[in-house]
């Protein structure tokens, strides 16, 4: 179970699952952010890297707000700030690896892979180790899978690589990168901004990776 958010870090993710010859089902959530076209994304990267399947679930985090990325009345930063910035969604990724969890124990999958990163990355509680770590025992004390002995991994096989590294590592998987939409702000067509954490972050591992960077921008 690969969750997909159609950007660089879940799409080399997806490469890695695959890589280690896992029959990957990939998941991505439409929970109401700014744009659809890292939606549109994931359904490319998901097509490219050979998912077996690829569902699309629909939840409503705007419907809570407290985040750029799903309350139009907050404004996207265009530059770093201090602390956990205004792009963390509360709960995002607790929610999504808790339904990507439901689906893999239908399934009878054992492994979920999540692209989170703890070096280069926005602050964001929820991409730390540790959460990690506490999201698979959790996992393995929630499910009925897990109390019959049945035990769920968390991967997290990005979380201590640079965003260079992440690149790098996309590169010797065959990774598309023109495929994939990072930027907080992308348009209709998935055209970057170029300006938020995202797109900032995204361009500098491109550059320290010595890779060409394919992001289109408006």
């Amino acid at each position: 179970m690969v969750l997909l958010s159609g950007g660089l870090d879940s799409a080399t993710v997806l490469a890695v699952a695959r890589d280690r010859g896992y029959a990957c089902h990939a998941i991505s959530y439409d929970y109401g952010q700014r744009h659809g076209a890292e939606l549109e994304a994931s359904r490319r990267v998901a097509t490219e890297l050979g998912a077996v399947e690829h569902k699309v679930v629909r939840l409503d985090l705007g419907s809570i707000g407290g985040s750029a990325l799903t309350d139009d009345a907050i404004d996207v930063p265009e530059t770093p700030s201090e602390g956990i910035p205004v792009t963390y969604v509360p709960a995002r990724n607790t929610v999504f690896l808790a339904i990507a969890l439901g689906w893999a124990e239908v399934l009878g999958a054992r492994d979920l892979f999540i692209g989170v990163n703890a070096v280069d990355y926005s602050g964001y509680p929820d991409c730390r180790p540790e959460y990690i770590a506490a999201f698979e025992s959790l996992a393995n004390l929630a499910t009925k899978a897990g109390v019959e002995g049945e035990r769920f991994r968390v991967h997290a096989p990005l979380v201590d690589l640079s965003k260079a590294d992440i690149v790098q590592r996309g590169q010797q998987l065959g990774v598309d990168y023109a495929l994939t939409v990072s930027c907080y702000s992308a348009d209709d067509s998935g055209r970057a901004c170029g300006r938020c954490d995202a797109c900032r972050l995204r361009r500098e591992g491109f550059a320290a990776a010595g890779v060409p960077d394919p992001t289109r921008y408006a």
